[in-house]
């Protein structure tokens, strides 16, 4: 399996064009204090808008990066077109990032503008994943890079497929690693009334690359409760669960990223240490970081 040859990460960040200038976490600065907490920047990309000066800091220093899509519909052949793709192989040539990753539904509907960054889940059928597998390929041999498919965050979801067993079919077509988003998995898990580690038996954990973990907000209206996907610091308790159960059965895990761009540090602090904790005797204290010195 190519996931196996892939760098071993460790613990890292998340970052968005702008999200330092809105009062959140600046990279560097954790690096400076909390070097374990930030092992590498995962960097939200839209094509157009580029990379912002956090970003391009983080790089010069020499550290290692993700790149995570924000703006394309692996679905859909006609996004993966030309002046997309030689973009995303220009940011890819300045971030060297170690894999593309990304949730893959829809971050659009209908002609892709800049900024429109709407975000739907998949249409969880046998179809939709092989056509999602058929984007992975193309854009991995577009990029010479691995492209773990992410699962999106969503309220309403649509088809007959587990959103876990949906994910299994798309890896195993495209031949693909996977990115597994614990928030997201567990707001699926509550809005269709199962327990948290429902499809967790039958899923390929041997495909997990990257694991993303989240605080989410309980958010109600007119009696309709939901959780919203929120990037805060306040973990739902079965992410932790989730957590703890899947990275001892997963072989090939490379990377768990505590998204938290848009908070300031303190307020982080309490997360990334409880993560330390758990993925300690996994990583342990110095992960392999490529170019490492």
């Amino acid at each position: 399996m190519r996931v196996q040859a892939l760098p071993t990460l460790g613990l890292g960040i998340s970052t968005e064009y702008g999200a330092r200038r809105s009062g959140g976490l600046d990279p560097l600065d954790l690096v400076a204090h909390h070097p374990g907490f930030a092992r590498f920047l995962e960097v939200g990309v839209e094509a157009d808008r580029g990379l912002d000066a956090e970003a391009l800091r983080w790089v010069a220093e020499g550290r290692a990066t993700t790149y995570h899509f924000l703006d394309v519909n692996l679905d859909e052949p006609e996004d993966l077109d030309g002046p997309w793709l030689e973009r995303v192989r220009a940011h890819i040539a300045v971030l060297r990032p170690a894999w593309l990753c990304g949730d893959a539904g829809l971050w659009h509907f209908g002609p892709r503008e800049r900024g429109h960054m709407l975000l739907l889940p998949p249409i969880l059928t046998r179809a939709s994943a092989h056509a999602l597998a058929a984007g992975i390929r193309t854009l991995s041999d577009a990029t010479g890079l691995e492209v773990l498919p992410e699962n999106p965050p969503g309220q309403v979801f649509v088809g007959d497929m587990h959103l876990l067993a949906f994910f299994a079919e798309v890896a195993d077509a495209a031949d693909s690693g996977l990115l597994l988003d614990l928030a997201h998995l567990a707001i699926y898990q509550r809005m269709k009334g199962l327990a948290p580690n429902a499809g967790l038996a039958d899923f390929p954990l041997d495909r997990v690359v990257e694991i993303h973990v989240a605080g989410s907000t309980l958010r109600e209206h007119e009696g309709f409760a939901w959780v919203e996907d929120a990037h805060g610091v306040a973990v739902l308790p079965e992410v932790w669960d989730l957590l703890e159960t899947i990275v001892p059965r997963a072989p090939n895990l490379k990377a768990v990223v505590f998204e938290c761009e848009r908070n300031p540090m303190p307020e982080t602090l309490a997360g990334f240490t409880r993560l330390a904790a758990i993925l300690e005797p996994r990583f342990g204290v110095h992960p392999q970081l490529p170019g490492a010195t």
